[in-house]
């Protein structure tokens, strides 16, 4: 089993499609914080409820110059009707899906046992170095006060 990557260690770049169908790369945001916000799947309560929280709170994000990206391993279609369903107007919704969680594998979140991604909150500095990392268990709501406060 992989570790899950450390603070301190350079974040993996990944290009995937995002809920629009457009590909979104770490790299786009090079001089910018970023949270990547792993939820296991699209469509399940805790996860709904962990999308909703990074929208409703999107302005803070953003006033402290954080972008949030959502990355499950559903697929784009799949992101595209659960982003309509949330009303998810602002937070970016990744699909990892092909091949299956290979941007969690490569962040050392990848459950087998699950096949989808463990749930873990990361803050990325602007030089692309991980600066913050929280994993939850499978069925806990991350604090989205806890995670602003990291920022």
């Amino acid at each position: 089993m992989e570790d899950i990557i450390k603070v301190g260690e350079k974040a993996p770049d990944f290009t995937l499609k995002d809920q629009n169908g457009v590909d979104i790369g770490l790299s786009d945001f090079e001089g910018k914080k970023v949270l990547l916000s792993w939820h296991p799947l699209a469509w399940t309560s805790v996860c709904t409820d962990q999308m909703r929280d990074l929208e409703r709170n999107y302005r803070s994000f953003e006033e402290k110059g954080v972008v949030v990206l959502g990355i499950s391993v559903d697929t784009a279609p799949s992101k595209s009707a659960w982003a309509k369903v949330l009303l998810l107007n602002n937070v970016r919704i990744l699909a990892d899906f092909h091949p299956l969680g290979k941007v969690a594998r490569s962040y050392g979140l990848f459950s087998e046992e699950y096949g989808a991604s463990k749930r873990v909150n990361i803050l990325i500095d602007e030089k692309g170095i991980v600066s913050w990392v929280k994993k939850y268990e499978i069925r806990t709501l991350p604090d989205i006060e806890e995670v602003i406060a990291q920022l």
